[in-house]
């Protein structure tokens, strides 16, 4: 009797508990992931694959709303966790080559260095993070300079995807009237 007593009480308690739980507010920079090959999971469970998997980004999308992004919200000169909130991460599901350095597959956050007229891309191997708050240069993998390319149209939320370019993959970046890509190719 004590015990079936004691379960009563344990769940009304966790009834009480689950009832003051709170979501959090939905972000103004909401997460967002892309793959290569593009749509990488919708083709997986239409049997339609034809490319292996090779890599993914996970970031945050915020979004312009009115400022001037580069130089200014993002400071030319900069560490910046390419996004909002955590910081970027690209997982390589296969060694990759990226500027002229061999990169084991894995799990990296993504930093840049923007200026006027290109960014500095960084590998770090500390993953996990928030921001650029705690960035450690001694963490790099690699750092590519890449150029910056003014598209002539405002991008309101910042982009990530992947493009097939050359039998290679660039990871494509765009938000405001930039745009930078990353080469990467495949052992």
């Amino acid at each position: 009797m004590k015990r079936a007593n004691l379960l009563v009480l344990s769940f009304f308690i966790c009834l009480a508990t689950m009832a003051q739980s709170r979501f959090p507010a939905v972000d103004k920079s909401p997460m967002d992931m892309s793959y290569y090959p593009v749509n990488y999971p919708i083709l997986k469970i239409q049997d339609k694959v034809t490319e292996p998997l090779m890599a993914r980004v996970i970031y945050s999308r915020p979004q312009k709303s009115g400022r001037k992004v580069f130089g200014e919200l993002v400071e030319y000169g900069s560490v910046w966790r390419m996004g909002a909130n955590e910081a970027t991460e690209l997982e390589l599901y296969r060694d990759a080559k990226i500027g002229d350095k061999r990169v084991k597959k894995g799990k990296y956050t993504l930093y840049s260095i923007p200026t006027a007229d290109k960014w500095t891309i960084i590998l770090n191997k500390e993953t996990d993070t928030w921001g650029a708050f705690r960035y450690d240069s001694l963490k790099d993998v690699v750092r590519v300079d890449v150029p910056v390319v003014r598209n002539g149209e405002e991008t309101e939320a910042l982009g990530i995807c992947f493009e097939k370019t050359n039998g290679a993959i660039s990871l494509v970046i765009g938000w405001d009237d930039e745009i930078v890509r990353l080469p990467i190719s495949f052992f």
